[in-house]
Order: structure tokens, then C-alpha cells, then sequence
């Protein structure tokens, strides 16, 4: 007898697979270097890719400009060329290492230009996007926050940019105070777990533990974590249990762990002082 329908989610189209994209590294060709050209150097830089621009030096705006003369890209002074899809120098500098670009970002005042750049992307299948025009665009810049390593973005498939980004200042103005440095200090202690409890067997302990640390904490709390405390949060691993903030405090003071009443998690909720 088959499945009823209602069991499965519904597959509803239309949408965008969103995906964050390890740039690190990678070369990025970006023609153009106006104001929307500026905006997609700098959503590369932070995601640490390398970056060559394209642009006749009259065509950069102060913003690029700067960038230029920081060295923070690689600057090519002259209208794009076919040829630079295919043996564009590196921007490390090495004569010999040159080749395709990772990905290419197109923003200049041109439609046919951009047309033709996009077809010859698609013909050498280098992802591309080419600015306010939807259809040739391989992925979309959607409106981001970013607080440390926290981003949260919001996408409206190209339909309205700036519907995105009312979004996206209403959902960051209902975050928590210190979200972003909760989630570094919860990074952190995620890394050193790794080194108490190296195993590919304990990692089903690990992420069980580390769930009963994050709903035990609130976010201030997380935020105010020493690495003294991480330290000492780490020594209730083996144990499976998690101490309040306030033990913690007690504990910087030279308190034994082992005097400590704590609540295991076993009951499915968790308080947080």
C-alpha cells in the first residue's frame, strides 16, 4: 500500500538552493568598477577570495580606487577581453600562473557586453553574475548581515532587492544583544572539545553535549565565557553533564568540579541562571 502523500514535504519550485560558498582562495574576475562593482569586491574580500578587477582606471570610482591602492585586488586597466576567461594572470603575481577565473562578477553599464561576457562564461562553465539581469546570473548576491561569524541572508530571487534588504534589518534587529560573540566563544569550545575527544565514535557524545551547553547558556552568558571557563566546561564532558554559569563563576575561584550539584539534561529541559 503506498505512502500517503501528506508524509512527505511538498516540493514547491521556484526557489534558489542557498548555499554558502568557500571562496577562500579562489580567484575572482570582477568587469567593472563602478558603486555595484565596489559592493560584490567587497562580499568577495570578506569571504578571503582573491580578486582581479577589470576596469579602465577612469571607470573606478573611489571606493574601488581604494582597494586598488591597498593592494586588497589586482587591478587590470583596460575593457575586458575574451581571452581573460581563459589565461588570466593570477593575482599573486607569478608570471607563470595563469588560467580561468573561479568565478566571474559582471557590472558594467553595457547590456551587450554583459550578454556576451555571460555567454562565454556559460560556454566555458565558469559561474557568473551579471548585475540586474536575473536570467544570466549563475547565483544572486542576496541582503546580508553579519555579525562575526554569524550571516544570516535573504534572497528574493532577484524580484526585489530592496524588499530584501527591509528583511533583512528587520531580522537582525530582533537578534540577541552579543549574538555573534556567543557564537565565537561557542566555536571556540566546539574546537577544543575535538581535541579532548578526538574519536570519530564520540562525535554523536559530542554534538549531545554540545546541545545541552547551548540551550543551557543564554546568550549573554555565552558571550561572557573566559577560556578559563571553557576550560572548566570541558572537564563535565566524560560525565555528559553541564554545569550552570553560575558553577562556572564558583570554579574560577579555585572550586572543585566534584562538588558541584548538576542538572544532567536527562528530564529534556535545561535552566539557565
Amino acid at each position: 500500500m503506498p505512502e500517503s502523500d501528506s508524509k512527505f514535504p511538498e516540493v514547491k519550485g521556484g526557489g534558489s538552493l542557498i548555499l554558502a560558498w568557500q571562496i577562500k582562495g579562489k580567484h575572482v574576475l570582477v568587469v567593472g568598477g563602478g558603486e555595484v562593482a565596489a559592493g560584490r569586491i567587497l562580499n568577495v574580500l570578506d569571504a578571503d577570495a582573491l580578486v582581479t578587477v577589470i576596469c579602465p582606471f577612469s571607470g573606478l570610482n573611489p571606493e574601488v580606487r581604494h582597494r586598488v591602492t591597498e593592494a586588497q585586488v589586482k587591478h587590470i586597466d583596460r575593457l575586458f577581453e575574451p581571452i581573460d576567461l581563459e589565461s588570466l594572470p593570477h593575482p599573486s603575481g607569478e608570471a607563470e600562473k595563469t588560467g580561468p577565473p573561479d568565478m566571474v562578477l559582471v557590472a558594467i553599464d553595457d547590456p551587450d557586453a554583459s550578454t556576451q561576457i555571460w555567454k562565454l562564461c556559460k560556454k566555458l562553465r565558469i559561474p557568473a553574475n551579471i548585475a540586474d539581469v536575473p536570467p544570466e546570473c549563475d547565483f544572486y548576491f542576496g541582503s546580508v548581515h553579519r555579525d562575526g561569524p554569524l550571516q544570516i541572508m535573504v534572497s528574493t530571487n532577484g524580484k526585489g532587492p530592496r524588499l530584501a534588504a527591509a528583511l533583512r534589518k528587520y531580522i537582525a534587529s530582533s537578534l540577541p544583544k552579543g549574538v555573534g560573540n556567543a557564537i565565537e566563544r561557542i566555536g571556540v569550545l566546539r574546537k577544543n572539545l575535538r581535541v579532548v575527544a578526538p574519536d570519530a565514535s564520540q562525535g554523536p557524545k559530542r554534538m549531545k553535549w554540545m546541545s545541552k551547553v547551548s540551550d543551557q547558556l543564554t546568550w549573554d552568558q555565552m558571550c561572557e565565557l573566559t577560556d578559563e571557563d571553557m576550560q572548566n566546561l570541558l572537564k563535565f564532558f566524560d560525565s555528559g553533564k553541564v554545569p550552570s554559569f553560575k558553577d562556572l563563576k564558583a570554579m574560577r575561584a579555585g572550586g572543585d568540579p566534584d562538588e558541584l550539584d548538576l542538572f544532567d539534561g536527562s528530564f529534556g529541559f535545561s535552566i539557565g541562571i
